[in-house]
């Protein structure tokens, strides 16, 4: 079976890394692109981060593209080192030059889906601006992109950021919106889904001893990060189990979707509001007519004994 050609979009926490890393070991993911966006770093970081990732990996060859640096409501984005280290690699700081030259190559997202013939998943992992700014430069493009996988939002469940909301939507809920409104049916991963995708402790340090054993560098990368991440979770909230890995399953989805179960509702994004911005809103009810919003298909469960098995065997390569 051919690989699934995968654009990725990710703001470059932790999980994006984790979800990077994932891909890198598997045979069924080529991540034919990497879109560098401010979120959880700045976009600069972002891109230093991302040039990290594939030097480290010796995939120089997948072309970074400089995303958005602020949202586009205008507002100094917020960022989140006490989650995700101030490189977005956890305690980890690159041994890397800073990068050389602006990387404006955003034209590069057009012409990537043109050269696969538009066979190509987008995963966005991050805010949506750079997305949604894609969408209003190339139409016709992106709406002939096969599929797109966006983690974000939370459906009649507790927001991250806000009593309602979910940092990606909340950051840039403009953004939200406007890809929402234009793209055809997009898959969601809500945080009802994805803050159930933990890697227990004891499987990280398994696969940590197996990559100082075989002196993986790339996979040395894994526990330092986890457990960096992981102790931030368990500060704020003790009885959880581990860091959720929201950007890893919404990758790991795009590949293996046949282990998640959907719904498909009519989806909508409070813009402006004193208490609900960024809040995800789904037409739930059970009416045979109902809110007259865009369809969008909305991850609702997913096998997680098949999700840690599957992270277990591609991350010991296969």
């Amino acid at each position: 079976m051919a690989a699934k050609k995968v654009l990725f979009f990710g703001d470059f926490g932790v999980d994006d890394i984790v979800a990077l890393m994932y891909s890198y070991y598997d045979d069924e993911t080529e991540v034919i692109g990497i879109v560098a966006d401010y979120g959880n770093v700045s976009k600069q970081t972002a891109i230093n981060s991302a040039r990290y990732f594939t030097m480290l990996t010796k995939t120089s060859n997948i072309p970074i593209i400089g995303g958005a640096a602020r949202p586009l409501t205008g507002e100094n984005p917020v960022y989140y080192p006490e989650v995700h280290g101030e490189q977005g690699l956890g305690p980890i700081v690159p041994e890397i030059e800073a990068s050389q030259g602006d990387f404006e190559n955003f034209e590069l997202i057009r012409s990537l889906i043109i050269q696969y013939n538009y066979d190509v998943t987008i995963v966005n992992v991050g805010r949506l601006t750079s997305l949604a700014t894609a969408f209003v430069l190339f139409p016709t493009v992106l709406g002939k992109v096969k599929r797109i996988f966006v983690m974000g939002g939370a459906f009649l469940y507790p927001g991250n950021v806000s009593p309602v909301a979910e940092a990606n939507f909340y950051g840039d809920p403009a953004a939200a919106n406007l890809v929402m409104t234009i793209a055809k049916r997009v898959t969601i991963f809500p945080l009802n889904v994805t803050n159930y995708a933990i890697i227990p402790d004891e499987v990280i340090s398994d696969l940590d001893q197996f990559y100082q054993e075989n002196n993986d560098k790339v996979g040395k990368l894994l526990k330092p990060m986890i457990d960096f991440y992981t102790n931030f979770y368990k500060k704020n909230t003790p009885e959880i189990a581990g860091g959720p890995l929201h950007d890893l399953l919404t990758l790991w989805a795009a590949v293996r979707e046949n282990q998640i179960t959907f719904v498909e509702k009519p989806v909508k994004i409070i813009l402006e509001s004193e208490f609900a911005r960024g809040q995800s809103i789904a037409d739930f009810r059970p009416y045979k007519t109902l809110a007259d919003y865009p369809i969008h298909r909305i991850a609702v469960k997913f096998n997680y004994d098949a999700f840690l098995a599957d992270f277990i065997k591609v991350m010991k390569g296969g």
